[in-house]
């Protein structure tokens, strides 16, 4: 299991608080973009071309953490770009440490003594690191060697903090870097995370994610800076291609996988969202807030549509407004429209979890239509072995 019980109750308490006051909800996930900085040069997603840089500063971001839709159960992630390389990051994680103990550290290890420094100083709830593939693939996908500075962030820390390894499948890499690093999570009992390419808008990324096929594009050129900037540019132009056939990948999936909860079933599923066959609300949208560096608010990693801004309102109303609880309850019951895993994993567990409880018929009823596979009579379990 990748949480504990108490998380999946916490978050099952606010999804039925939410539903019954939804002008008062309540955050479960608060995700803080804090810097677009970063010294990686990944082909999946161009935010470290970006110019100009941003930072949330330090006192906007204890601002924030002021709302009364964030409470000591709300697990809050500082995440980058790379965050360590927000000038006051040192400064953000001891009032952290000191204010609010539930919240998570996303980096590269580009930097891993500063990495071991941090965690060891701070103590974060979790640590969340990023391995796409062996070395090779590491260089080719990432721009960088870093490959090793993961392993030692991971040896040295294994024992200090829960650790998740964030492996991202797309057109860059393939199965096979998938086996290696579940192979390696288990090697060292952290905990694997698996996310599959997505068109996010604020990474910028370029290669259109539904007409892609895993792999397709490994090991090929690294990717400069002049190039990132010139795919910047002409990013509308480049996202519009001729749909190529999805390769099923079901059958591909490493049986190792199925040793990491949550995993499995997030990757069988991804094809038959692809074809149009799966359907789910979008009910993370509800609990889930995400701030990035310009102090912009998003619905969902997803959409470019904008709640508000955090330099113009507070999170209160941002969050909670009549407005945009209309629109993100709009959203929640019609939006179908990414594999997100931030989003999508957690649609996953509540409609197999209610499904297994209460069955099909009354899980249609209290959270709207869906359907696992092109047959809508199918449940999770027909579909998922």
């Amino acid at each position: 299991m990748m949480f504990q019980k108490s998380d999946y109750i916490i978050r099952g308490y606010n999804f039925l608080h939410n539903r019954l006051f939804p002008r008062r909800k309540k955050l479960s996930s608060l995700m803080i973009y804090a810097t677009d900085v970063c010294d990686s040069g990944c082909k999946h997603c161009l935010i470290w071309a970006k110019r100009p840089t941003q930072y949330l500063p330090f006192e906007r971001i204890v601002s924030l953490m002021k709302s009364k839709c964030i409470n000591s159960n709300t697990s809050v992630g500082l995440e980058g770009g790379e965050f360590l390389l927000h000038p006051e990051a040192f400064k953000i994680l001891d009032w952290f440490s000191r204010n609010h103990k539930n919240f998570d550290i996303f980096s590269n290890c580009l930097k891993p003594d500063t990495l071991i420094k941090a965690v060891q100083d701070f103590k974060p709830k979790r640590l969340y690191i990023s391995l796409d593939g062996d070395e090779e693939t590491y260089l080719y996908m990432r721009g960088k060697d870093g490959h090793n500075s993961v392993i030692k962030v991971i040896e040295t820390l294994k024992d200090t903090v829960p650790i998740f390894v964030m492996f991202t499948l797309s057109p860059y890499n393939d199965f096979e870097d998938l086996k290696y690093v579940a192979e390696l999570c288990k090697k060292y009992n952290v905990f694997l995370r698996v996310g599959i390419y997505n068109n996010i808008p604020f990474f910028d990324t370029i290669d259109d994610a539904v007409s892609s096929v895993f792999g397709q594009l490994k090991n090929k050129e690294l990717l400069t800076f002049r190039k990132a900037k010139a795919l910047q540019q002409h990013k509308d132009e480049m996202a519009v291609k001729e749909k190529m056939q999805i390769k099923n990948p079901a059958a591909a999936i490493p049986l190792v996988v199925k040793e990491f909860a949550e995993n499995y079933d997030y990757i069988k599923l991804y094809d038959k969202w692809v074809q149009g066959k799966l359907r789910l609300g979008c009910n993370s949208i509800l609990d889930s807030a995400i701030v990035l560096p310009d102090g912009s608010v998003p619905i969902c990693q997803h959409l470019s549509l904008k709640l508000g801004n955090i330099y113009n309102a507070d999170l209160d109303s941002i969050f909670n407004s009549e407005q945009n609880t209309h629109t993100q309850l709009y959203h929640s019951k019609h939006c179908n429209q990414c594999w997100v895993s931030y989003h999508r994993k957690y649609d996953v567990i509540l409609y197999r979890t209610f499904e297994k409880y209460f069955g099909r018929r009354a899980t249609s009823k209290m959270l709207g239509y869906y359907k696992w596979d092109s047959d809508d009579k199918l449940k999770y379990n027909n579909v998922v072995k």
